[in-house]
């Protein structure tokens, strides 16, 4: 059943839940935090509409740059200006920032640690049609590695808009990863978010499986427990809206509750969110793990739901590795 405390959406199993692009809770998040704090500023480049940047472009015209097609000169300038007191927000295709201006992260925010936030707008492979060379599914191996840098993947828009306003009032760089298309909208205004914090979202008696879940497929993974718990594989889902830090309390709790664990992502599985929590427990409790996600390929063009079905992400296939893993156990 669904976590009581978690306070989602009651709609969450209807065939027609809200939906809304992620994005959009970036958008709405950045406007809120630059109404809260003038030091809030912008940059973007030369995709102001496309991520959701338009809102605050249009309030604070004065507290917004549009950089052009130019990633390393976007973080860059960035950095300069959180040195100089500023809190800025910079975005664009998460392909292109932070797949393109890597070393720029790295070298002038992170080694600085200066405080910049990153967002990432159209992760994964459910951007669809633009195909896999702008298809990041890469993004939060290459983030997660860096010093000082916090790497946040909310599941919602609202969980998204939390997040952005969560983000402005940190100390630390922090990496925001989005998705382009509507996507379920399974929390609500009231459910509570932290950053670091994960959340059990779904639980059913005696689990034998516990589902970790991050980003627009934490919908699928509530799906996929509730079909498990009809066929009597009693399961909990914990939506890791944090890829770093873990909340590795709550992650150990969750391997010593159910002794085997799937982790879900709309990301290569090496490098990623499986990958951090398997580094983790393997040093405290080592758990058997599935690992869903895109495996050594690149991604392709197609409808988002078919790319997700091609690429093994879909709702039997999280099925599918829970009863893999427990069976492996047997």
């Amino acid at each position: 059943m669904l976590n009581p405390q978690a306070k989602l959406n009651s709609k969450l199993f209807d065939a027609d839940i809200e939906q809304a692009p992620i994005r959009k809770g970036f958008g709405e998040g950045l406007l809120a935090s630059g109404e809260a704090d003038e030091r809030v500023v912008g940059l973007c480049a030369d995709l102001t509409e496309s991520t959701q940047m338009h809102l605050f472009a249009k309030k604070f015209p004065t507290r917004f740059i549009e950089m052009g097609v130019a990633e390393q000169n976007l973080v860059t300038v960035a950095s300069g200006m959180a040195a100089m007191g500023k809190i800025p927000f910079v975005s664009s295709y998460a392909m292109f920032s932070p797949g393109r201006n890597w070393e720029q992260i790295r070298t002038t925010i992170c080694y600085n640690d200066r405080k910049v936030v990153i967002v990432g707008s159209h992760a994964g492979v459910s951007v669809g049609p633009d195909g896999g060379t702008h298809q990041v599914i890469e993004d939060l191996a290459i983030m997660r590695v860096l010093p000082n840098m916090c790497v946040l993947s909310p599941c919602d828009a609202i969980e998204a808009k939390k997040a952005t306003i969560a983000a402005a009032k940190t100390n630390t760089p922090t990496y925001i990863r989005l998705a382009r298309e509507k996507t379920p909208i399974i929390t609500t205004e009231e459910t509570p978010f932290e950053i670091w914090k994960a959340q059990v979202f779904y639980k059913s008696n005696n689990p034998r499986v516990g589902i970790i879940a991050t980003g627009a497929l934490v919908h699928k993974a509530i799906l996929a427990a509730r079909e498990l718990e009809k066929d009597g594989i009693a399961a909990t889902v914990l939506n890791l809206a944090t890829i770093k830090p873990l909340d590795t309390e709550a992650i150990l709790a969750l391997a010593k509750e159910c002794g085997a664990l799937v982790t879900v992502e709309e990301h290569q599985v090496a490098g990623g969110m499986g990958s951090a929590i398997a580094e983790f427990l393997s040093e405290n409790t080592p758990t058997p793990i599935a690992f869903i996600g895109v495996r050594d390929r690149f991604g392709q063009s197609g409808t988002p739901d078919e790319l997700l079905e091609h690429y093994g992400m879909g709702v039997s296939h999280i099925k599918a590795a829970a009863v893999r893993i427990l069976s492996a156990r047997s």
